[in-house]
């Protein structure tokens, strides 16, 4: 599975903007820091704001700042809400001849799954204080087949 662009520019800049400091975070800033444009930007901290994972003020002394709750928040809900709907195979569009003896759509969907519940198992604040991933204490493969 691969994240959409959105998905990777959200998850950086709710990394970045949660580095504390006395005053909010400006697009421009953002955007100069981690390469991407202000256009994509703006559309990217207006969902977020939507979702009231940011909090935007407008005009002088405005900006963006993370709200706290956001940190509470398990990752792989994060990363659901940021991919949509996204299936790994489409099998309906155009109409797949071989559906009717083929599992692999029902395999792949299982495998996604799995993929959101081993992100659940972490929030925003742990990716922040983060030590590598071998630090962390998981479920095996085998435990979260199971699940």
């Amino acid at each position: 599975m691969q994240l959409n662009k959105f998905t990777d520019y959200a998850l950086r800049i709710l990394i970045y903007i949660a580095q504390p400091r006395d005053m909010p975070y400006t697009i421009a800033e953002i955007a100069q820091d981690l390469h991407v444009s202000k256009n994509h930007l703006v559309k990217i901290v207006h969902f977020m704001g939507k979702q009231n994972w940011l909090i935007t003020t407008r005009g002088k002394g405005g900006g963006i700042a993370l709200n706290p709750e956001a940190l509470e928040m398990p990752l792989g809900q994060i990363v659901r809400i940021l991919q949509g709907e996204n299936q790994i195979v489409e099998c309906n569009t155009p109409p797949c001849v071989l559906r009717p003896q083929c599992g692999l759509k029902g395999i792949l969907d299982l495998a996604l799954e799995q993929f959101y519940l081993s992100l659940d198992q972490y929030t925003l604040a742990q990716v922040l204080n983060s030590s590598p991933a071998a630090k962390y204490t998981t479920q095996s493969p085998i435990q979260l087949i199971n699940l």
